[in-house]
């Protein structure tokens, strides 16, 4: 498995308080029937120096998909505590 980087976004809540994330998307192989396996997409969002941290792999094998699904994420500043229902909701 192996990660690329995407963005890193940093706001403030309500009360002015910094929170930055890192998103990533996932790559590996998943098996298919038949013995064949192909390249599948997931994401990682992480906190900064090793905090709060997710990572959902096998989402789509759509590299276009995984591209609009990370920008859903980035614009929205998905935090990882919301990162599952919103994938739930987009699929």
């Amino acid at each position: 498995m192996r990660e690329l980087l995407v963005e890193s976004c940093q706001e403030e809540d309500e009360e002015g308080a910094g929170h930055r994330f890192d998103y990533f998307v996932v790559v590996d192989q998943m098996e298919v029937s038949g013995g064949f396996a192909c390249e599948s997409y997931g994401v990682r969002i992480a906190g900064p120096d090793g905090g709060e941290s997710i990572c959902v792999p096998n989402i789509t094998t759509s590299a276009s998909r995984i591209d609009e699904l990370m920008e859903l994420l980035t614009r929205n500043f998905v935090t990882p505590t919301t990162l599952r229902d919103v994938i739930d909701d987009w699929l």
